[in-house]
């Protein structure tokens, strides 16, 4: 893009760019690393590495242990079938072994759920970086315009006092009437205040961005204006298509249909058999008062059990309870492909509309470098004319209108389509 008369007003206005100052891939990097939607969805993603985890973990055998103490007290059947007051003590221990030999699939297919989930995972997180990313661009440009326009109402002030100096120059040779001098004055006034309000919206548009960067100081941030370069207006077609691929928040609902697809085979585990096996230690030491008995040590090497064995549970009715859940896994499928086809709708208006958005800010661009050029032409000539009292102050004071109105067109124009274009660069890159 070439230098146009907005890029001198900004040197007019006193910028100079210093260290200090960010570039928009600063703010875009800053705003991903210090977001907090996406520092939500970092921790989003963890819980998903952590079901994976999980849903591996259910392939391990279950080890359990136990001890048990107890004490009866009172009368108490003994061996000859007859009651006696008698305390008794019991003191036992286990050990059990349960190993997952089938789980109707159950535990194969959560694993896949749980990988699907997490890509899924994966893809929201890198689409909430893509609206960052578009947010922070769009509040960069906004700080941009916003600065510019700034340069263009100091350059409607500064036009206004040397018009100003004119009149009192002029008053002074007895040309001109005290009350061309008072409009001048009031002029200069206005175009000051305009000054003041731009300096403001700047300011304001610089605090939106910090925002989006979740920036605490903001007395000291100032960003660097744009590098020159060459815009060539990309197809939405071809923008489209290549966004239907690459775009992450298409991807993430594209997986979820992926998602909803692994849940609804996890709910049909449910009619499947599981088959287990268990194997179990054990032993326990009894006394009885009153009564000799064998020691400890000799009560559980002779009390000493092992236990090995199969388990088989089998489906038969569960109250329609693995029906329900299938049922419900299809509906969030269907609200899985609504949802997709949402997107893709949203996606292809948002690349549309900026594609002719950009389209027509082209044009007008190019035809604000026109008419800036006219414009300044005839304020030049204008001047001119109004020096050799040939043109009055009101004849000036509308072409001096005209230039500006055309100044602030352009860069309204220029904006647009830098924005547009950057919007078309960014779906046809990722």
């Amino acid at each position: 893009m070439k230098h146009t008369v907005i890029s001198l007003l900004l040197l007019i206005s006193g910028f100079s760019a210093n260290a200090t100052a960010w570039s928009l891939d600063s703010c875009i990097t800053y705003a991903i690393e210090h977001n907090l939607t996406i520092k939500s969805q970092d921790i989003e993603q963890m819980g998903g590495e952590l079901s994976v985890t999980e849903a591996k973990d259910r392939f391990l055998p279950t080890l359990s242990a136990g001890a048990n103490q107890s004490w009866d007290f009172g009368r108490g059947l003994t061996s000859e079938n007859t009651y006696a007051n008698r305390n008794t003590s019991m003191f036992g221990w286990n050990a059990n072994l349960s190993l997952p030999l089938f789980q109707g699939l159950s535990a194969v297919r959560q694993l896949k759920y749980a990988h699907a989930n997490l890509k899924m995972l994966t893809e929201q997180k890198e689409a909430a970086k893509d609206e960052v990313t578009l947010s922070v661009i769009s509040y960069y440009l906004q700080a941009l315009y916003s600065r510019e326009m700034l340069a263009v109402n100091e350059e409607k002030a500064r036009l206004s006092k040397v018009q100003l100096e004119r009149q009192r120059t002029l008053l002074e040779a007895g040309k001109v009437p005290e009350v061309d001098v008072i409009q001048a004055e009031a002029q200069v006034a206005n175009d000051e205040l305009s000054v003041v309000t731009a300096g403001n919206d700047y300011q304001l548009a610089l605090i939106d961005l910090a925002k989006v960067l979740e920036l605490e100081d903001v007395e000291n941030f100032e960003i660097l204006p744009l590098p020159d370069e060459a815009v060539n207006l990309l197809s939405a077609d071809e923008v489209y298509n290549n966004a239907l691929n690459s775009n992450h928040s298409i991807l993430a609902a594209r997986q979820s249909i992926d998602v909803a697809d692994k849940a609804i085979t996890v709910a049909k585990s449910g009619y499947l058999p599981r088959l287990n096996f268990n194997a179990g230690l054990g032993s326990s030491y009894y006394t009885v008062s009153g009564m000799d008995g064998s020691s400890f040590g000799k009560q559980m090497r002779d009390n000493f059990s092992k236990t090995l064995g199969f388990s088989l549970s089998v489906p038969i009715f569960d109250a329609f309870s693995t029906r329900n859940q299938i049922r419900q896994a299809k509906v969030r499928r269907l609200n899985a492909e609504l949802n997709l086809i949402q997107q893709q709708s949203e996606l292809h208006k948002t690349i549309r509309q900026a594609y002719y958005q950009a389209l027509g800010a082209e044009k007008k661009y190019q035809a604000g470098e026109t008419a800036v050029s006219a414009a300044k032409a005839a304020l030049d000539a204008m001047t001119e004319k109004y020096n050799y009292g040939k043109a009055n102050a009101t004849e000036w004071e509308q072409t001096q209108s005209t230039y500006i109105t055309s100044l602030a067109q352009q860069v309204q124009a220029k904006y647009e389509m830098i924005l547009r274009n950057r919007i078309l660069l960014f779906y046809n890159k990722h």
